[in-house]
């Protein structure tokens, strides 16, 4: 955390200072109270009374204006370390590769994005510094006191073992309650984001009373954790009032004894009331910002979890030409998920610039992990990928990526304006190249007809737009960017086929004039590509073009004849 606050040290300074002034003047009170009462109150001195008055109300108020701004600067240094640190481990998740989001829930992301960050965020307003403050305050009070009179102070601390012993057991059981309320608070948002993003489904298989049921399970799970949480205060605050008593009654036992033999003033004894309660509030304090603590120090584990993940993309290349030809070489290539099981196999064919490759083959054959290795969302096992003769890990990643335009099936808007979800907030791409692009692609007259054209706001995952539509936005996004490579998977699969022959011919003229590889279950869309590869399990069994695969008499036919026929029956 050392590292974090190293930015903000005029802050982090300004609230120790201001820590040590709270911790300096607090039996400032108590002792005013006992001079007055000794000096002037006894010797009913009316005058030096009035003056005592005014120097209590002004200390009173100089504490004020102290804590006022001991909270305002820990607060702001708090909330400057979260924003750092939550900008860390966003761009940190950012660039994490795909396979890690293959494996970890979303909502557990989250959690550690918001929820884990806004505990954390609490060491630094209500704890770390704070707990500082009460320990520099228990020290100073016990000093006072133990300089003002010693037996009395041994006297009064007497209940003291009972309470460290009370403490250690409560803090033992509040760890373990605040590691499972933390773990159910993540399950529950893993739950939520999940059933959320996936309603439609539960309602159109009327899922509701069975999701609902689950839903309650888990609610019901993270309210016992956090009762039980609840239950070791409840328990251990009244043994912390129970000690107070105890040695607020050695105290009146024992000041009153020595008052009588002329030991003691009475205003000692009354400071020493004062003094006690003001050991007792840091001791209850601490506890509370401890459990504070505890509970930021679970959150910081998990978070730095997440830092600690190093499941990144290697990036060490540095080649990024500002233009390529787009040349594609597979050469003997083997790609796997995980590595019991590859999903490519020696995989080889050459792509030259301007042409067109299509992928055929059946779910799983291997298509689209194809194209997730060419723009390195998952590294290769074994074998070599080149663009342009250049193996693509020499590429500067974002370089790579920056000359690849992919269009998926599965489309992806964000809540956000037309326009933005074309240029993804570039300021390089102006609005007549959305222009331009969009009457290319043939959705220049349906986003005009939209209430404010181009800035036509869209719900999130294009809930607004239908799935054509959202298809659309999603070839000007492409186009916009004026890729010299250009990946289609399955991109016309959502569309229907009136939009389908509206775009096919706008699709067919961009793609002259690039580097294109199509994946379609659609065989009509590809009988114009230069190259078609049918993979199964894997692994290339037929390549050539549309007229030379259908003379083969093989895979490539079977899947013609199988579809074509299922169209004229």
């Amino acid at each position: 955390m050392a590292l974090y606050m190293r930015p903000y040290q005029g802050v982090f300074w300004a609230s120790v200072i201001l820590t040590i002034l709270l911790a300096a003047v607090a039996p400032a009170l108590p002792m005013l109270i006992e001079y007055t009462l000794d000096k002037y109150i006894l010797k009913s001195d009316s005058s030096g009374l009035t003056w005592m008055l005014i120097a209590m109300v002004t200390l009173l108020i100089g504490q004020t204006i102290i804590r006022y701004y001991h909270t305002l600067t820990t607060n702001v240094l708090g909330q400057n370390v979260i924003r750092d640190i939550r900008i860390q481990v966003f761009n940190h998740i950012i660039n994490l590769r795909l396979k890690y989001f293959d494996n970890t829930a979303l909502g557990k992301l989250i959690t550690r994005t918001i929820s884990d960050l806004e505990t954390i965020s609490n060491i630094f307003s209500q704890g770390l510094i704070q707990i500082i403050g009460d320990l520099l305050q228990l020290v100073v009070i016990l000093g006072v006191m133990l300089y003002t009179d010693w037996k009395l102070t041994l006297i009064v601390l007497i209940p003291m073992p009972l309470m460290l012993w009370a403490t250690y057991i409560f803090k033992e059981a509040m760890k373990s309650a605040f590691v499972e309320v933390r773990t159910w608070v993540s399950n529950l948002n893993t739950f939520l984001q999940e059933h959320i993003s996936g309603m439609a489904i539960i309602q159109y298989f009327s899922r509701e009373d069975q999701e609902m049921s689950k839903f309650d399970v888990i609610n019901k799970k993270h309210r016992d954790a956090n009762i039980r949480a609840n239950w070791y205060f409840s328990i251990f605050f009244p043994v912390l009032e129970i000690i107070l008593a105890i040695s607020t009654g050695l105290l009146v036992w024992y000041g009153s004894k020595q008052i009588l033999a002329n030991s003691i003033s009475p205003g000692v004894v009354v400071a020493f009331l004062m003094y006690i309660n003001m050991i007792f509030r840091p001791i209850r304090e601490l506890i509370d910002k401890f459990n504070t603590l505890q509970m930021g120090m679970v959150s910081a584990e998990r978070i730095f979890d997440v830092l600690d993940t190093d499941e990144f993309t290697p990036n060490h290349g540095t080649y990024a030409p500002e233009t390529i030809a787009g040349k594609i070489d597979f050469e003997k290539v083997w790609f796997a998920y995980n590595e019991e099981k590859w999903v490519l196999k020696d995989v080889n064919f050459t792509v030259n610039p301007g042409e067109t490759l299509a992928l055929v083959g059946a779910t799983g054959a291997g298509k689209s992990s194809t194209i997730n290795i060419l723009t390195r969302f998952y590294e290769i096992q074994k074998g070599k990928i080149s663009l342009d003769g250049v193996d693509i890990r020499d590429y500067e990643l974002t370089a790579l990526r920056h000359h690849i335009g992919v269009v998926l099936q599965d489309v992806f808007l964000f809540a956000d304006s037309i326009l933005n979800n074309i240029t993804l907030n570039n300021p390089a791409i102006t609005f007549d190249q959305v222009v331009e692009a969009a009457k290319r692609v043939g959705a220049y007259d349906f986003i005009m007809r939209l209430p404010g054209g181009f800035d036509f706001q869209v719900q999130e995952r294009g809930a607004t737009l239908s799935s054509g539509q959202a298809q659309l936005i999603s070839f000007i996004r492409a186009l916009v960017h004026n890729p010299s490579i250009l990946i289609l998977d399955e991109a016309t699969s959502s569309i229907d086929t009136e939009t389908e022959l509206l775009i096919q011919q706008a699709i067919e003229n961009i793609m002259a004039d690039r580097t294109s590889i199509v994946i379609a279950h659609r065989l009509s869309t590809i009988q114009k590509a230069d190259k078609i590869i049918v993979f199964d399990k894997g692994e290339i069994k037929e390549m050539g073009t549309h007229a030379e695969l259908l003379s083969f008499d093989g895979y490539y036919k079977k899947l013609y004849d199988l579809q074509f026929n299922s169209v004229g029956i």
